[in-house]
């Protein structure tokens, strides 16, 4: 049975110094910090979202800093998320080379995919990380880090995940998803849902590559997004109708989730799209003051004792 997933709501990984991060991601890319708050099952990291001017399913990209705890380097591989994508206008992949590199990162031209240019920007944690001249994107971006409306990145394109074995994860993602296979290059198949417009979109990728290894430098997990909650605890049902191992339903105060891994070993989150990032602070405050969910307040100042300090 298919479910009512939207597109993608978010993507999360692993990285290693917090104010680079913020340097890469606020400043050179310009997207905007909609919440800092701390990693809920270690509140001695911090963790940022990242995205449009509120946070809009479907734009967001998070990161947890694990700088100075004890994480190792991991590795892209089978299993895991490899690129993740956004998508800006096709006409400012230029532009977009020039100040990437005016930032201090590197920007290189990437091959040619379904018929889409981009170019592949360097992430001091090692993630790669891509921008897509997709025309067809309408959302609209942030432009409140001096980035102007003609190139400012417009949310997630896509991510490409790398398996061992394509077929079981198109299969899965097909007939419990809803997703649909809407064209193929080689070994990497464009899986689609509620069109194929850019942040709908996960590319499947059968690849001989050892699995990853988690750690600084990966993607932790890409969640999607789902409207009414009363759905996402009928697809928990059925995945575990299925043997498939569920999380039980995870408040994350800015959404509720659920967590799993596809065949090949991808884990998956399904997160729905209420209540957003203003539950805890006016929009126009999001992302300055560190915010903690209520039942780490008491514990306020021993956090912010071992957090870095950033600014941005």
């Amino acid at each position: 049975m298919a479910y009512p997933i939207l597109g993608l709501h978010h993507v999360t990984a692993t990285v290693d110094d917090a104010q680079a991060d913020l340097d890469l991601y606020a400043r050179a890319l310009g997207l905007r910090l909609v919440k800092k708050t701390v990693n809920f099952d270690n509140h001695g990291v911090y963790h940022f979202y990242y995205g449009d001017e509120v946070g809009t399913p479907g734009t967001i990209w998070t990161t947890f800093p694990y700088k100075g705890r004890g994480v190792r380097v991991g590795s892209r591989g089978a299993g895991q998320i490899a690129t993740t994508s956004f998508s800006v206008p096709s006409s400012s992949l230029d532009e977009w080379k020039r100040r990437v590199e005016e930032h201090g990162f590197r920007a290189t031209s990437a091959p040619r995919r379904f018929d889409q240019h981009s170019i592949l920007v360097s992430d001091p944690s090692g993630l790669q990380i891509e921008l897509v001249g997709d025309d067809r994107d309408s959302r609209t971006p942030w432009t409140g880090s001096n980035v102007n409306g003609d190139m400012a990145i417009r949310g997630l394109h896509s991510v490409t995940m790398l398996v061992h074995a394509a077929e079981p994860t198109i299969d899965f993602m097909r007939n419990t998803l809803g997703f649909e296979v809407s064209n193929s290059e080689g070994t990497c198949h464009r899986l689609t849902i509620n069109g194929d417009l850019p942040g709908r979109t996960i590319d499947v990728v059968q690849s001989s590559e050892p699995a990853g290894a988690n750690g600084l430098g990966t993607v932790h997990h890409v969640a999607m997004a789902i409207d009414d909650p009363e759905e996402q605890v009928r697809l928990r049902d059925e995945l575990l109708g299925r043997g498939i191992h569920v999380t039980p339903l995870m408040d994350r105060q800015y959404f509720r989730s659920i967590y799993f891994r596809e065949p090949g070993g991808v884990l998956f989150e399904v997160a729905t799209t209420a209540p957003g990032f203003a539950v805890d602070e006016a929009v126009a405050e999001l992302g300055r003051a560190l915010k903690l969910p209520p039942w780490e307040e008491p514990n306020r100042a021993a956090i912010e004792a071992v957090l870095p300090e950033v600014s941005y």
